[in-house]
């Protein structure tokens, strides 16, 4: 059914998929979206326009605007384009280290070893990636393009770095290399510090410990004689470009009283910081506001509360409640409350005037449109919700000048939803990283009549809509028996192709066939409801995706 198309969009995956095996450079790394809204930042937005992408780089954007020969066409058909979202903080594509077991405890516990102690700030987060780990591909079928990583471990894992989500090798990935001087108040087991406390007070003795030595290395560089030679030491080092301004603390802080802390050792110490996967600080959004912090709110939200769970705790009786019952009501009272603070969180921080993003390291990207939702609808605005998803994590991360917007210039990072992106049933249908291209597979729902009466016996032509553009097949079903059996066909395949698994229920009808290309081969798999002498449906074709299908029978 979706013969024709699968062989004009096949033969480019499949030669963009063989060639990325083969380390062949592509087809073309030209598209053209044509007849898309395209929303180029919060509250600019251009109808029904044109976005042209060549090699990774948006080169065009608005209406009238020439498509390269060489572009594939991808018509969107009214849907809605926005910038690649950004993420401040996960730990995607991280490769966890195995865990120690057995470890012995060291002889003084007071004075580990820094390693023993979580103290690691040295660490490149760049050699612990994974370019085919799976949360890349999850978080990138969210919307995300752009994700600042971190590595794992104690209270200073070491530096993050800003990563594309899409590519084929660690270096692919990365576009900023310490982008950040990560930290978290966690203590380490059975040795010092291992009290938020004395993390603190470590963090103290390092930062300080770390800026005479930086004193005392530029005083040695600038008259060597008599002085004596400054010891070497990487994980004081690596606070250099903090104590510089050239980059920040980029710290977790979730509760309110790590909120405070974090604040706590900044006013103390004057280090530039990022507060990151904050979930609650409502109460504290003064003291950041005064402080001059970067934040990345999480998008992790609480579950909501179910319907039977938010009852007013009112007796059908005259029975009056038992204690049990009234401890069970302020509970739920309570918890209810502190949900709506979570979910509100954004919007407080929206009307204190105070700009933030987003951080993913604790939610799950199926969550982020439902939770994003949530948001909105306990006081937070789209464009509120769009630019710190966009523009406000590419400002707060320094790459404003290549991400964040849909403007000539910028990354080709995209994300493309079949209706506005904030509305309940919108979907993603494509996603665009660095100017590659990400089909995502919508299955829909069936429309379908099991009592109908349908025939579908003779020849079809078949339109299918693809990336490539529109391409037309044919399809012939025969009676056999009490089933059907079949071929598809195209001008770009004469020698057509048998359907297997052909079942009508009803209205509703679906097969599957095999290509074959000499030792690769890829299913197809194909679903539509018929009507009378049309059909319409979708194909889906291995993993390249899923594309609308529609055909017409021809008179017998």
């Amino acid at each position: 059914m979706r013969n024709s198309a699968c062989w004009t969009c096949l033969l480019l995956a499949l030669s963009l998929s063989l060639s990325a095996q083969d380390d062949l450079p592509p087809v073309t790394r030209t598209y053209a979206i044509t007849h898309v809204n395209i929303v180029q930042a919060p509250g600019r937005k251009i109808d029904m326009g044109t976005v042209v992408l060549k090699d990774g780089v948006i080169t065009a954007v608005g209406k009238g605007v020439a498509i390269p020969p060489e572009a594939i066409v991808i018509k969107a058909d009214s849907m809605y384009v926005y910038a690649g979202f950004i993420d401040g903080l996960s730990r995607t594509g991280v490769i966890r280290p195995k865990e120690e077991t057995n470890r012995e405890r060291p002889k003084d516990p007071g004075n580990p070893t820094p390693e023993r102690a979580g103290i690691t700030p040295q660490v490149d987060v760049r050699y612990a990636l994974n370019p085919a780990d799976k949360s890349i591909e999850d978080l990138r079928q969210a919307g995300f393009a752009i994700s600042q990583v971190v590595p794992y471990g104690g209270m200073l894992p070491g530096s993050g770095a800003l990563i594309l989500l899409s590519g084929k090798s660690a270096d692919q990935l990365v576009i900023q290399t310490k982008s950040a001087l990560y930290a978290e108040l966690t203590g380490a087991s059975g040795v010092y510090p291992n009290t938020v406390i004395g993390v603190m007070a470590k963090w103290r003795d390092l930062y300080r410990n770390a800026v005479q030595s930086k004193n005392y290395e530029s005083l040695y560089a600038s008259n060597r004689s008599g002085l004596e030679r400054p010891v070497t030491d990487r994980n004081l080092e690596a606070f250099y470009p903090v104590i510089d301004q050239k980059i920040p603390v980029l710290f977790k802080a979730e509760k309110l009283l790590e909120v405070q802390r974090v604040l706590t050792l900044k006013n103390d110490l004057k280090f530039p910081l990022t507060l990151a996967e904050v979930k609650e600080g409502w109460h504290a959004i003064p003291k950041i506001k005064a402080s001059g912090a970067s934040v990345f709110l999480s998008l992790d939200l609480p579950e909501e509360m179910k319907k039977d769970e938010k009852k007013d705790g009112k007796k059908k009786d005259d029975k009056p409640r038992t204690a049990a019952e009234t401890e069970k009501e302020q509970l739920e009272k309570r918890r209810a409350e502190a949900i709506s603070h979570y979910t509100a969180q954004a919007a407080a921080f929206q009307k204190a005037g105070v700009r933030f993003g987003f951080s993913m390291l604790n939610a799950k990207p199926k969550d982020v449109h439902a939770n994003l939702r949530r948001m909105i609808a306990a006081g937070l605005s789209e464009d509120a919700a769009l630019a710190a998803l966009t523009t406000s994590p590419a400002q707060l991360l320094g790459i404003s000048d290549r991400a964040g917007t849909v403007d000539p210039g910028k990354m080709a990072n995209l994300v493309i939803s079949d209706k506005p992106f904030f509305s309940e049933k919108a979907k993603i249908r494509y996603v665009f990283v660095d100017g590659a291209m990400t089909k995502l597979e919508i299955k829909e729902t069936k429309k379908s009549d099991p009592n109908a009466k349908v025939e579908i016996e003779g020849t079809w032509n078949t339109t299918t809509q693809s990336p490539q553009g529109t391409t037309t097949g044919k399809l012939v079903f025969k009676k056999d028996g009490s089933g059907y059996t079949g071929t598809a066909s195209s001008s770009m395949s004469p020698d057509p192709f048998p359907l297997k698994d052909i079942v009508l229920e009803g209205n509703a009808l679906s097969f599957k066939y095999t290509m074959s290309f000499g030792s690769r081969s890829i299913d197809v798999e194909i679903s539509v409801t018929v009507e009378g002498d049309s059909f319409k449906g979708n194909t889906s074709v291995g993993s390249f995706g899923s594309f609308p299908v529609e055909g017409t029978k021809n008179p017998k």
